[in-house]
C-alpha cells in the first residue's frame, strides 16, 4: 500500500475462517470466490462478491470484515471504516472482534486522529490481550497524541503573545495618536533665517572680502619694490 500506515502497520486479515457456519449455500459459494480472489490481490473481484454475500445474510460479520480490508486495500479508508464499524457489534468471536477493532484503529491513526485511534486499540487489547501488534500500536498512537498537544499548545502560546502585542500597540496608538504622524523635520526645512541675521553674515563677509583684497595689493606693491630694487 502507498499509505505509509497501511505497509508500517500489519493489517489483520481473517478471510480464510470456515464456510461451513454461513447459512445458505449460495453465501458459501460467494465468500469461497471472494477470498480466492482476496489471494490474487484481485481487490474489486472479491469485493464484488462478499457484496453479493451480504446481499444474502446482512448479518454476516465476517462478509462485511472482509469487504472492509478490500477497499482498505483500494485506498477507500472511510468505506472500509463504515464496514468495520457495521461488523464489529456483529462478531461474537473476540479474536475476531479484536482484529477488526485493530483495523479501525490503524484507520484513524493514518488520519491523525489519535484519540479515537487509541480507544479502538484498546477495545482491540480488550477482546485479545495478547496482541503484542496492537500493543505496540497502541504507544505509538500515544506518543503521537502527546507530541500533537504540545504542537497545539505551542501554537496557542503564539497566538496570544500575537494577539498581546497586538492590543499593547493599539493601546500605545489610543494614548498617544499622533505618535505614528510625528516625523523628523526634512532638512533644508529649517526656521527661515531674520533680516537682521542676514544682514550681520553679509557685513561680516564683506569685511573679510576687504580685508583679502588689502594683503594682495600690499603682497603686489611689496613684489614691484622688490623688482625695481633689483633693476638698479
Amino acid at each position: 500500500m502507498r499509505n505509509r500506515w497501511f505497509i508500517e502497520i500489519m493489517i489483520f486479515i481473517l478471510f480464510l475462517m470456515p464456510v461451513t457456519t454461513y447459512g445458505q449455500s449460495q453465501e458459501k459459494i460467494y465468500m469461497h470466490k471472494g477470498n480466492k480472489e482476496y489471494l490474487q490481490k484481485n481487490y474489486a473481484a472479491a469485493e464484488t462478491y462478499y457484496r453479493k454475500a451480504l446481499e444474502k445474510n446482512a448479518q454476516n460479520s465476517r462478509a462485511r470484515y472482509n469487504l472492509g480490508n478490500t477497499l482498505l486495500f483500494q485506498q477507500k479508508p472511510k468505506e472500509a471504516m463504515q464496514e468495520y464499524e457495521k461488523a464489529a457489534p456483529l462478531e461474537k468471536n473476540p479474536n475476531y472482534k479484536a482484529s477488526i477493532y485493530h483495523n479501525m484503529g490503524v484507520i484513524l491513526q493514518s488520519q491523525k486522529q489519535f484519540g479515537p485511534a487509541i480507544e479502538c486499540y484498546k477495545e482491540s487489547l480488550r477482546n485479545n490481550s495478547l496482541d503484542n501488534e496492537t500493543r505496540y500500536n497502541l504507544a505509538l498512537c500515544q506518543y503521537q497524541l502527546k507530541n500533537q498537544n504540545q504542537d497545539q499548545n505551542k501554537d496557542k502560546d503564539k497566538d496570544k503573545k500575537d494577539d498581546k502585542q497586538k492590543q499593547q500597540e493599539k493601546q500605545n496608538q489610543q494614548s498617544d495618536p499622533n505618535k505614528d504622524q510625528k516625523q523628523d523635520k526634512p532638512k533644508g526645512q529649517k526656521n527661515e533665517m531674520s533680516k537682521d541675521n542676514a544682514d550681520q553674515l553679509l557685513r561680516a563677509a564683506q569685511m573679510k572680502e576687504n580685508r583679502t583684497q588689502d594683503k594682495v595689493r600690499k603682497a603686489q606693491l611689496h613684489s614691484n619694490r622688490k623688482q625695481m630694487e633689483n633693476n638698479w
